[in-house]
């Protein structure tokens, strides 16, 4: 890459769709569980490029409540690679906090353990936090969200924007500033709707197993060629930032 990242506008929370793992199975004549393995190795290998850029939240989306519709077989395995990746040590060596979003009940019980326990293991790690979208769609997060809300007895004139980012799953951190989304497809795929409204979006053709750290400096670059204007001028940005 000939131009160069600017390390000061690095986004600090980068949300992924992982598209592509079955399309890159089937095309070298293999079952789509070989991708998904496939897209575990990239997971590694993109965490470790976030930690180093900077990045300090990086939510994957890994399982939605729309993938319950797949085969059993593929399910069964998605589940057993949950299990396996959460062994691995790459949050204790990159010093990476685990945390989990999604309807988790609906998990088998050993998995909901596991995932538990790695929270509880990760918890003090402090260079980034790997957020997993499993089990998980926006609008089941924003239904519950009402409910929890209905079932507080919140009264109409106290529902504001703050008070329902309160209630979602991603209270604790920021609004994604940079969306990715491999595999060629351009959709969002019901992944964040509330917090991705002013984040920006990328879209490339390379399925999620092929996609390296070159790609994800790739993303960031165009990320930083844009002017982020949240609904303001350019005359506006300009003048703010001349005024610093």
């Amino acid at each position: 890459m000939t131009e160069q990242l600017d390390m000061n506008r690095i986004p600090q929370h980068v949300a992924i769709i992982m598209d592509g793992n079955g399309r890159w199975a089937a095309e070298r004549g293999k079952e789509r569980s070989f991708g998904h393995q496939a897209g575990v190795d990239t997971v590694r290998r993109i965490t470790s490029e976030c930690v180093r850029l900077g990045v300090k939240y990086l939510t994957l989306y890994t399982f939605s409540t729309e993938n319950w519709n797949r085969p059993t077989d593929e399910i069964s395995a998605l589940m057993g690679l949950v299990l396996s990746s959460l062994e691995d040590e790459i949050f204790m060596k990159n010093n990476v906090r685990f945390q989990v979003i999604g309807d988790i009940e609906r998990l088998p019980e050993v998995v909901q353990e596991k995932l538990r326990e790695t929270e509880s293991h990760t918890s003090d790690n402090d260079a980034m936090t790997m957020v997993v979208a499993l089990s998980y769609s926006s609008r089941w997060e924003i239904t519950k969200a009402l409910r929890d809300m209905i079932s507080e007895g919140v009264k109409p004139e106290d529902v504001t924007e703050a008070f329902v980012t309160a209630h979602l799953e991603t209270k604790d951190m920021p609004d994604p500033e940079l969306l990715i989304r491999t595999g060629g497809e351009l959709r969002i795929s019901n992944y964040l709707l509330w917090q991705i409204a002013y984040s920006e979006l990328y879209f490339c053709d390379t399925y999620w197993p092929d996609f390296g750290e070159e790609d994800l400096r790739r993303a960031i670059l165009s990320y930083q060629s844009r002017q982020r204007r949240f609904g303001k001028t350019e005359e506006q940005i300009e003048n703010e930032q001349n005024s610093k």
